[in-house]
């Protein structure tokens, strides 16, 4: 199998700007996020680094706002390529794909769970690619709008659930780097598996 990292959206905005990351608490899935480009280079997987940009009136990710840019952490680190979105798949108009020649299997990692993640995991399901979901190594915040409020882990462990019913292997970081390091795939997920309460 043929790897590679995908790291999301890892800037200010979610740290000191107007969308602080809160669940899973934001320094802690920073650092998950860093020990996996870590080991990502350890072991010569190709990290893919994507940024968000929103026009300049934007209150989010304002190109040329402090907001918009890279952690530091991140910034800092190896990468392959940066690629720049505008939506919230990574793979929307971006030609992502076209970089991932030879890699069947990819991990999502960054931010938010239920966003661009989620979006970037189901684009690259559907694009033939084996899916790992990193899930200590992303992370969201509260919604509330006209059908209703979630807090952030609400949002965070439900689509954990949906993404193993189907979508991607749902791992740790830990477990993650684990199955790197031995070179072994993550079991895959079940849609069957995950619909035995409503056959009961």
């Amino acid at each position: 199998m043929n790897r590679a990292l995908i790291v999301i959206d890892v800037q200010n905005e979610y740290f000191t700007g107007n969308l602080p990351i809160a669940h899973p608490p934001r320094e802690e899935s920073l650092a998950a996020i860093l020990r996996a480009m870590d080991a990502a280079e350890r072991h010569g997987i190709p990290v893919i680094v994507v940024r968000h940009t929103a026009p300049a009136a934007s209150p989010l990710f304002a190109e040329g706002s402090h907001g918009r840019e890279l952690r530091e952490e991140v910034a800092a680190r190896p990468y392959a390529h940066l690629v720049d979105k505008t939506k919230a798949s990574a793979f929307h108009e971006t030609g992502l794909a076209g970089r991932l020649d030879g890699i069947d299997t990819v991990a999502i990692a960054g931010y938010m769970t239920q966003n661009c993640d989620e979006s970037t995991a189901r684009d690259a399901f559907h694009l033939g690619f084996a899916v790992e979901f990193l899930s200590d190594a992303t992370g969201t915040v509260p919604l509330a709008n006209a059908a209703g409020a979630l807090s952030a882990r609400q949002v965070h462990e439900n689509v954990l659930v949906v993404m193993q019913s189907n979508f991607a292997a749902v791992t740790t970081t830990g477990e993650w780097i684990d199955a790197v390091a031995a070179g072994v795939p993550l079991p895959r997920p079940s849609i069957w598996e995950s619909t035995a309460p409503a056959r009961a």
